[in-house]
This record gives structure tokens, C-alpha cells and sequence, in this order.
């Protein structure tokens, strides 16, 4: 048995296969059995000896909502949750029973989030995982099939607008890329190559370009079309920029399905992970996260350096360990009596400025200070004092926040106390804000 990287892209009851091998062996078959395809499925790779791994399943455009959307940038907030919601305004099926991902593209911070939704009803997606299950097989992925062609570009490629148009059993997916990237997919039933030509200059409004830098026209009798596409358009029509690991495969798929056989072929070619992945949570292969490979790379190195050194070195590099750890025990006292010097001048910096502050606003301020700690009970204490020229206000906490006014009243230096906000319980005591103008005096 042979291991494979397998893609299926399923239309109607026709399912075109194209398997992969590390050796580079390249297997294109189609399952048409409307009887049993899943037996089909199953002989057909079993025959050609490839062993049962996932299987990445790719679905015809028409059976998914592709749409960007925009959504407010809030703090922290969980896009796919709020990407639910929004749901049912650009869905045709039910919400509760349909399956979604999203990817995020490109935006400038000051504007809002913009995302790239793929959406399909449950049953959409459930009835490719019925045809593996009966063909003993998992799924690996289920994306809408056209999503995944740029894989098969080369990855050098710079940042321009593109269309690309992938023709196959009489229809064109229209990709829109910014560069590598996918902003958004249409498919359209174009008879002619002026049909194709007009279906492309109404997709720009979608992305809000003005043109295209380049169009690219691929799949069934994609050369001919090509040219007549290009007399249509004011945009340079070539084919798409392939990987060179990418062309012997190409080439290896028949000249009478080359449009369904492109489409397998990017799927067999796709990430494990890919994005806009409309298959279960539950059902996916556990793959580590970049962050997760980077760590544990890092931490792989980390022991092999570590190993190697104290195989080498590890008397010296004990002892030079004993110096150091000594010379900080040594050291520490000082830096800790640093540091709290260097805390207790910032602290009185502060209070310092604060008192030169208020002393140049004519505000006398320890006598006031004076005054409160005498006249406010032990059951209240302050959060926050603020003087000026008009008045004080004080924040805090009391057993009775109502009890304060009469005592600051009698103060000869306050007058007009009040309460600014509404009083709030908070535990024993009560939160309280007040506010008193500086008496008048003849």
C-alpha cells in the first residue's frame, strides 16, 4: 500500500479523482456509478493500492454562499460567534443548519474587519462524508474545490489584482486574487468567450477594483479561449503562473477533462489544514498550530544544546554557575535597597508635584488635608482627592455616605456639599462621590 495525498471534487453523481504519490506518481480516475459510487470509490483505490488516509473532498461553487463581509472591530470579540449571528442575512438555507468558515483579509486598522465567509447547507456537506464513510475513508477537508487552485502557484508571485477563470463542464469559477491571496469566487455560465469577458468585468465592482493588472483563463479549451477572451478585455489573458513542481502533474491529466482533473489535482495539492474548511470540528485530524511547531522546534534545539554542552563542558559550566549564582546572592541586598529607593523618590516626586501643583493654584492644600483627617470618622477613607480653584472633590467608601455631608459642612472652609453620583453599595460600605465649593468669605 502506498501512502497518497487524494483529492476527490464531487459534482452531481460524477466524482473525478486524482491521487498523488511521494515518489511522484500521479493517478486520475472517475467514479460515475450512480449505484453504489461509495463501493466504486472504494475498488477503484483499493485497485491502484493506496493506503487509507484522509481524503480531501472538494465542492462544485455553486454549492456554496462565498461573500466578504464586514464586521466592527471589537476588542477580543469572537468573530465566528458574530459571523453566526449575522448569518441568516446572506445565507438562503436555514442558519441553525448550515456550515461556515471564514478567513480574514486585508484591511487598514482604521477600517472595519473584513472577512471572507463560506458557507453551505449541513446536508451539502454531510452527503461527500457519507460517500467516504462508505468507501472506508475519512475526510481530510471539504472546501469548495476552486478555493483550491492556488495552491498550485508559484509562490513567488507579487501583489496584483487577478482574475482567474477556470472553465470546466460548460461553467467558469471566477477566483478574485490579490496576489496568493482569494478575496472572493463566483461561477458563471458562460456559453461564449464574450459571455466569460462580460461575467469578468462585473465581478470587479465585488472586490471594488476599477480593472484587473491580469486575467488568467484555465481548464477545458482554455487556449482558444484565451485569445478570444483577451480581444474582450483591456487586461493581458495568460495562463496561470504554475509551480514547476506543479507542471509534470499537469500535464499528466487527460486534454478531455482537464478542467474537473485541475480542480482534483489543487485539492490533492492543498494544505492539510486548508482554510475555508467547511468540515466538522469533530471531525478533523489534530494538526499542530504554527505557534505549536515553532515551540516545540525551540524547545528541541534548546535540550540538543543543552545536551551537547554538558557532555563538554559541564564541570567548568557548573563552577562558572556557582560563581555567578554567588556573586548575585552577594548583590541582590544592594539592588533590592536600590530599587526600593529608587520607588520611594518616584512616590515622593509625586506627592511633591502634586503639593507645588496645587500651592500654584493658590490652593492651600495641607491644611485642608489637615482638617479632613480630622474631621472625617474612622469609618470612611478616600479613593481619590482632587482640589482647584473652585473647589474639592473626594471619592471613597463609608459606613454612611449621607453622614458625611453635616460634618464637611460645619467645616469653615467648605460650603454647597453634595452628592455627584448615586450612592452604590459595595460590600460593608457604601461608594460614595462629593463635591463642596470653597466657602465665600467678605
Amino acid at each position: 500500500m502506498i501512502p497518497a495525498r487524494i483529492g476527490v471534487f464531487l459534482r452531481d453523481d460524477r466524482a473525478t479523482v486524482v491521487a498523488v504519490t511521494g515518489r511522484g506518481r500521479l493517478e486520475y480516475f472517475v467514479v460515475d456509478t450512480p449505484e453504489d459510487p461509495a463501493q466504486a470509490l472504494a475498488a477503484e483505490l483499493q485497485s491502484r493500492g493506496f493506503a487509507g488516509g484522509r481524503v480531501r473532498v472538494g465542492l462544485d461553487r455553486r454549492l456554496a454562499v462565498v461573500k466578504a463581509i464586514e464586521l466592527p472591530r471589537a476588542a477580543g470579540g469572537d468573530v465566528a460567534r458574530m459571523i453566526g449571528f449575522d448569518l441568516d442575512r446572506h445565507v438562503p438555507f436555514p442558519p441553525e443548519t448550515t456550515r461556515f468558515d471564514w478567513v480574514e483579509l486585508p484591511s487598514a486598522a482604521e477600517d472595519l474587519r473584513r472577512v471572507l465567509v463560506v458557507a453551505a447547507e449541513g446536508r451539502t456537506v454531510e452527503r461527500p462524508l457519507a460517500l467516504l464513510a462508505g468507501a472506508r475513508r475519512r475526510a481530510g477537508s471539504v472546501t469548495v474545490a476552486c478555493h483550491g487552485l492556488p495552491a498550485l502557484l508559484s509562490r513567488a508571485l507579487p501583489s496584483r489584482h487577478v482574475i482567474w477563470a477556470h472553465r470546466h463542464d460548460g461553467v467558469a469559477d471566477l477566483l478574485l486574487l490579490d496576489g496568493r491571496t482569494l478575496l472572493t469566487s463566483r461561477q458563471v455560465a458562460a456559453a461564449d468567450p464574450a459571455d466569460l469577458a462580460r461575467e469578468i468585468r462585473r465581478s470587479f465592482p465585488i472586490v471594488r477594483w476599477s480593472g484587473a493588472d491580469e486575467v488568467w483563463v484555465s481548464g477545458d479549451g482554455a487556449a482558444a479561449w484565451r485569445e478570444a477572451v483577451g480581444a474582450s478585455l483591456d487586461a493581458p489573458v495568460a495562463g496561470p503562473p504554475l509551480a514547476a513542481a506543479a507542471l509534470p502533474f499537469v500535464a499528466a491529466l487527460p486534454a478531455d477533462d482537464r478542467g474537473a482533473g485541475l480542480l482534483a489535482l489543487a485539492l490533492a495539492a492543498a494544505p492539510q489544514s486548508p482554510a475555508l474548511n467547511l468540515l466538522p470540528e469533530s471531525a478533523r485530524a489534530w494538526t499542530p498550530s504554527r505557534a505549536q511547531l515553532v515551540t516545540a522546534s525551540m524547545v528541541l534545539i534548546t535540550a540538543l544544546l543543552g545536551l551537547s554542552l554538558a557532555l563538554a563542558r559541564v564541570i567548568e559550566t557548573e563552577r562558572y554557575l556557582g560563581r555567578v549564582s554567588a556573586e548575585i546572592r552577594r548583590l541582590e541586598p544592594d539592588a533590592k535597597a536600590v530599587d526600593g529607593l529608587a520607588a520611594e523618590l518616584a512616590r515622593k516626586r509625586r506627592v511633591l508635584a502634586a503639593l507645588m501643583g496645587a500651592e500654584a493654584a493658590r490652593v492651600q492644600a495641607l491644611p485642608m488635608l489637615h482638617e479632613l483627617t480630622d474631621t472625617l470618622p474612622a469609618g470612611a477613607w478616600l479613593q481619590a482627592l482632587t482640589m482647584d480653584r473652585q473647589g474639592i472633590e473626594l471619592t471613597g467608601q463609608a459606613d454612611g455616605a449621607s453622614a458625611l455631608i453635616p460634618l464637611l459642612e460645619a467645616s469653615p472652609r467648605l460650603e454647597r456639599v453634595e452628592l455627584t453620583a448615586p450612592v452604590t453599595k459595595t460590600q460593608s460600605k457604601e461608594q460614595f462621590r462629593l463635591r463642596a465649593a470653597w466657602e465665600s468669605r467678605p
